[in-house]
C-alpha cells in the first residue's frame, strides 16, 4: 500500500482545509516546492497534489506552484482540481505529471473520462469525493444524488488507473478515515482504490491496510504537517508488511 503525502494548493501555498471549507484553511508552507522536496527526502514515493482554487474555478489556478513541484521532486506526482477538458489533461501530462485526477467531470462529463483513460492508459484516475455516500463536485461545493459506489463501477471498463475516494467529513478533521466505507467501495469495484480523508496516525494506516480488502494506497496531509504521523516510520511500516 502506497502512502501519498498530500500537497493542497491555495493561492500558491500549501494548506489544509477542514472538511473541504475554503474559509477554514491552515497554511503550512508558503513554498510548495520545498515542501515537496521535504516529503521526498523523508522517503515519499509519490506525491498527491490538489489545486484547490482550480477546483472552484474549473480551470488550473496554481499552475506555477505545481510546475515548481514537478521540477523539484523526482518522484511521480498526481494532480486533481479544475481539470475538466482534454486540452488541460494533455498539457499537464506533457509537463511531467504521472497521473491526472478527474473528479467533477466524472459526474458531469463521464465520456471525457473514458476518452482520456483510453488515450492515456494508466495515467487517469477518478476522484470520488463523498458525504454520506453521495458524491460532491466543484470543490465539494455542489451536492449530488450520485452514489459513490455506482460512480466507481461506471468506469470499471474504461481503463481508469485508480479511484481516489475521499470522505469529505473526515478530511482535515484528524478523526481517522472512514475505513468501513472505503473497504466497502473497494469490494464493490474491480478498480484499485486509494483512501483519502482523516488519515491521522500510523494506526489509521494499519487499519486501512488490514481492512480485509487490498487498497492501492492512502493519502495523508495534515497529520504529516502537524507531526502526528512520521512519514519515514509510516513508509517503513508499510514496506515491512509488503515484504
Amino acid at each position: 500500500m502506497i502512502l501519498y503525502p498530500a500537497i493542497d494548493l491555495k493561492d500558491c501555498q500549501c494548506v489544509r482545509l477542514l472538511k473541504g471549507a475554503m474559509d477554514r484553511a491552515t497554511v503550512f508552507n508558503d513554498d510548495p516546492a520545498a515542501q515537496a522536496r521535504a516529503f521526498v527526502d523523508q522517503g515519499a514515493e509519490w506525491l498527491h497534489l490538489v489545486d484547490l482554487n482550480g477546483a472552484f474555478a474549473g480551470a488550473p489556478v496554481n499552475a506555477q506552484a505545481v510546475e515548481a513541484i514537478l521540477a523539484a521532486a523526482d518522484v511521480p506526482c498526481q494532480l486533481g482540481g479544475g481539470i475538466r477538458d482534454m486540452a488541460t489533461i494533455e498539457t499537464w501530462l506533457d509537463k511531467g505529471l504521472r497521473r491526472v485526477i478527474l473528479g467533477t467531470v466524472a459526474v458531469e462529463d463521464p465520456d471525457l473520462v473514458t476518452e482520456a483513460a483510453r488515450a492515456f492508459p494508466g495515467r487517469i484516475a477518478v476522484g470520488i469525493d463523498a458525504r454520506a455516500g453521495r458524491v460532491a463536485t466543484r470543490g465539494w461545493a455542489t451536492e449530488t444524488e450520485v452514489d459513490a459506489t455506482e460512480l466507481a463501477q461506471r468506469f470499471e471498463d474504461a481503463g481508469v488507473a485508480a479511484i481516489i475516494y475521499t470522505d469529505i467529513d473526515r478530511d482535515g478533521a484528524m478523526g481517522g478515515p472512514n475505513v468501513a466505507a472505503t473497504a466497502a467501495l473497494a469490494r464493490a469495484t474491480r478498480l484499485p482504490v486509494i483512501a483519502s480523508g482523516g488519515v491521522s496516525s500510523l494506526d489509521d494506516l494499519v487499519a486501512l491496510r488490514d481492512c480485509g480488502v487490498a487498497l492501492d494506497g492512502a493519502i495523508s496531509g495534515r497529520a504529516l504537517y502537524d507531526g502526528k504521523l512520521d512519514l519515514a516510520r509510516a513508509m517503513a511500516t508499510l514496506r515491512a508488511a509488503a515484504a
